[in-house]
């Protein structure tokens, strides 16, 4: 393999071998366990490239958890004019580092 596109947690990310990438968090999984991407939308692999519509059937691509985390903070502040309505909110959106394997 190339490279590979593929779709996890709403978004697309171009994984080349022995790339680490950060992920939105998958449920259940912690770090050192192993997953596959099994939506996979393009694959290069070399001879030519293949193009799913929208998937490729029976092509995974696997990977392995380096870490989580969380992203650094965001603050949302909502105000409405003439009503003295004020909200102040943070958020940290939470990740994981992930290294794709040959």
């Amino acid at each position: 393999m190339n490279y590979a596109v593929v779709e996890t947690g709403g978004k697309q990310y171009r994984l080349t071998p022995g790339k680490t990438i950060m992920i939105e968090k998958l449920a259940g999984k912690k770090t050192g366990d192993a997953i596959s991407f099994d939506k996979v939308l393009l694959l290069d692999d070399g001879k030519g490239v293949k193009v799913g519509a929208p998937y490729l059937e029976g092509v995974t691509v696997e990977a392995v958890i380096e870490g989580e985390g969380r992203s650094k903070k965001i603050t949302i502040i909502q105000y409405k004019a003439k009503t003295r309505a004020r909200r102040k909110q943070g958020h940290r959106q939470p990740f994981m580092k992930v290294q794709t394997r040959k």
